[in-house]
């Protein structure tokens, strides 16, 4: 499979982490409790007590592909799609810039979040391991809000595959170890609502990392309309590129990185009613591909 991405103006390093934006295999799904197994019979319930409530379904995923190959989701299509959308946002910080955090600079955007709640707007966050890291009391309190579901962009935020912004690139056997230290790393934080969906960084893949992911066991997750707000001063401009990409079923990619994409909160208070004034319902990512 070829690169992915939209737009391909050099941007620098910084530009690459906006865009779009243990090695052996794992079994395990990379959602489950590292530390609980299941019961080996079913519990026998007290006399008046009240029935247990059904567990929560399982987050949808698609089957592997050829060889066991990742699957890539990109948008729910098919005939009398309904009008729904999910917007996503990736919380972007790469492995090392931990020192531009300590000296000041802002990867968070808690405002974005705020507004996503005050519209009563449900979001897939595709947040790096190392954002999880420096940000744990935000992590869990969006990991733990049902409006919002955690989504894996890696641990370091570095490319999958080159050429791609300039990003340095995980060495192959190393893929699915950092896929897997970003969930780690959510869990550490106590996030609860993590779903097993990878976005690659700079939407940057091919067929060897889509092999190379395989014992993660994540559904890849694209999209068909790119916000823009990557450096965007202007709100406007990105809230019309949004809405006249819109489709039914359509995916955004958006950012929640306030020093590098500080427009998306004023463009997301435009989106939001206008996109609802047409129609649309706004879905988390698990709910889009489950309708599909």
């Amino acid at each position: 499979m070829t690169i992915s991405v939209r737009k391909v103006a050099a941007l620098g390093l910084l530009g690459a982490v906006l865009v779009g934006c243990g090695g052996g295999a794992d079994t395990a799904s990379p959602v489950a409790d590292r530390t609980s197994a299941a019961p080996t019979t079913e519990p026998t319930a007290a006399p008046g007590a009240k029935p247990a409530k059904p567990a929560p379904a399982a987050p949808p995923t698609m089957a592997a592909g050829p060889q066991g190959r990742t699957p890539v989701y990109e948008r729910r299509t098919g005939r009398g799609t309904e009008k729904v959308v999910a917007l996503t946002f990736d919380a972007d910080m790469t492995a090392d810039q931990g020192p531009r955090a300590a000296r000041g600079e802002r990867f968070d955007n808690p405002e974005l979040i705020a507004t996503l709640r005050r519209l009563k707007v449900d979001a897939t966050i595709f947040m790096t391991g190392r954002w999880a890291e420096e940000y744990p009391d935000q992590v869990r309190s969006i990991g733990t809000d049902p409006r919002f579901e955690i989504a894996n962009h890696s641990y370091s935020h570095y490319a999958f595959a080159e050429p791609c912004y300039g990003l340095p690139t995980v060495a192959k056997p190393d893929m699915a170890a950092d896929v897997r230290r970003a969930f780690d790393s959510f869990r550490d934080a106590g996030a609860v609502n993590v779903v097993p969906y990878f976005r690659f960084p700079g939407g940057c893949h091919d067929d060897t990392a889509l092999d190379a992911l395989a014992p993660a066991r994540v559904t890849a997750v694209q999209w068909d309309v790119v916000g823009g707000d990557a450096f965007a001063k202007d709100p406007d401009a990105v809230a019309e590129q949004v809405l006249s990409g819109v489709r039914p079923g359509s995916l955004v990619v958006l950012h929640c990185t306030r020093s590098a994409a500080p427009a998306t909160e004023r463009a997301i208070r435009r989106i939001v009613p206008e996109l609802r004034a047409r129609g649309y319902r706004f879905v988390k990512v698990s709910e889009l591909m489950r309708a599909g």
